[in-house]
């Protein structure tokens, strides 16, 4: 019980961890907790509690919104970046666009599109992380309170501060845009949307228990397929991606 309260409690010293013992009508004194905290390799509060950010990101994660670029470099070696959302909670990923020459105005007009977009549901989102790319304007932060969502920003060069969104681009290079080659923009956008669409419509994530982001709040569960039923493959981008389900 000792290890379990310092383990789920990252910000309890072995006094804290006593007390709460005895709450629980356990006796032991802190001598004894401090002892089995050693022994049981758990290090002193303040070394735990340095994974605040990460116990935040989940304490927060339904109503965190996660913003980032990535680059694409086409056929023709132009470089194209794309700007893209994801919802935390249900890693959703919104394309908001595309431009070889993101500057502020393209990226603010970029997020007003996103607030529409969202509507009704702007409301179930606190916060909106983002790094702090020059690209980010005043007026960028300012349409996300004006909707009431407050802006934070990752520390300098720690990308594992975004994690999910970084996660992302990884997994849209690996399955999908380093395995095409990308004619121009219209080209990348009609990729993309067509990846996004299966990502978050059908793609299982083990996070969501082996559930695609779209399914997350509904009623929506795995179908029982009866032995010997058919199972349709639906191609994706050309057969880059497949898809299945019962042809029933």
């Amino acid at each position: 019980m000792i290890l379990r309260l310092a383990r789920e409690n990252p910000m309890w010293g072995h006094r804290r961890v006593q007390g709460e013992l005895a709450r629980l009508g356990i006796t032991v004194s802190a001598a004894t907790v401090r002892s089995v905290l050693r022994k049981g390799n758990i290090p002193p509060a303040p070394q735990r509690a340095r994974d605040a950010w990460a116990t935040f990101l989940r304490a927060q994660a339904s109503g965190l919104l996660a913003c980032d670029f990535f680059h694409v470099d086409t056929a023709f070696c132009r470089r194209l970046y794309v700007l893209f959302v994801m919802e935390f909670s249900t890693r959703r990923v919104h394309i908001l666009g595309i431009t070889a020459h993101p500057n502020r105005d393209w990226v603010t007009q970029q997020v007003r599109n996103l607030m529409m977009d969202l509507d009704d549901r702007v409301d179930q989102f606190r916060f909106f992380l983002r790094d702090r790319d020059g690209k980010f304007s005043d007026a960028f932060d300012a349409v996300l309170v004006g909707a009431g969502v407050q802006v934070l920003l990752t520390p300098p060069r720690s990308p594992k501060a975004n994690a999910f969104a970084e996660r992302w681009v990884g997994t849209v290079r690996r399955e999908c845009a380093d395995r095409l080659l990308i004619l121009n923009e219209r080209h990348l956008q009609t990729v993309l949307n067509t990846y996004t669409d299966h990502y978050n419509r059908h793609r299982p994530h083990q996070s969501l228990h082996q559930r695609p982001p779209r399914a997350v709040g509904t009623a929506e569960t795995a179908r029982v397929i009866p032995p010997g039923n058919r199972i349709r493959r639906t191609q994706v981008l050309g057969g880059l991606i497949n898809e299945y389900q019962s042809a029933a």
